[in-house]
């Protein structure tokens, strides 16, 4: 019985944790590029895109296919970084209070 009353405790605290780190994801800030860094962008811990900068050299009428598949690309590549960030700020969590890797808590 005490397994489940510790269990349900550090559940409790996985979620308040969580709830911390999502306000920290909002102030946090990735940035993802493409073409060797002519086409930039941030997005915040959120996934939520900031601002998109795009080399002059790039702005060219019959270039517009080409810009916009790199911007396609710097904004999944900030959203990867961003994704992979929050998850391993999640396991370090989860290690801290003791909690099995897998455990699939309702929030």
């Amino acid at each position: 019985m005490t397994n489940i009353v510790q269990m349900m405790q550090k559940a409790s605290q996985m979620k308040q944790k969580m709830r911390e780190m999502q306000t920290r994801a909002g102030q946090l800030e990735v940035t993802g590029e493409a073409g060797t860094g002519m086409v930039t962008c941030r997005i915040s811990g959120c996934f939520e895109l900031k601002t998109i900068k795009i080399d002059p050299a790039l702005i060219k009428p019959q270039e517009a296919q080409v810009m916009e598949d790199m911007i396609v690309a710097a904004v999944n590549d900030a959203r990867r970084k961003a994704e992979q960030l929050m998850g391993d700020e999640t396991k370090k969590i989860m290690t801290d209070l003791g909690l099995p890797a897998g455990l699939d808590l309702p929030f």
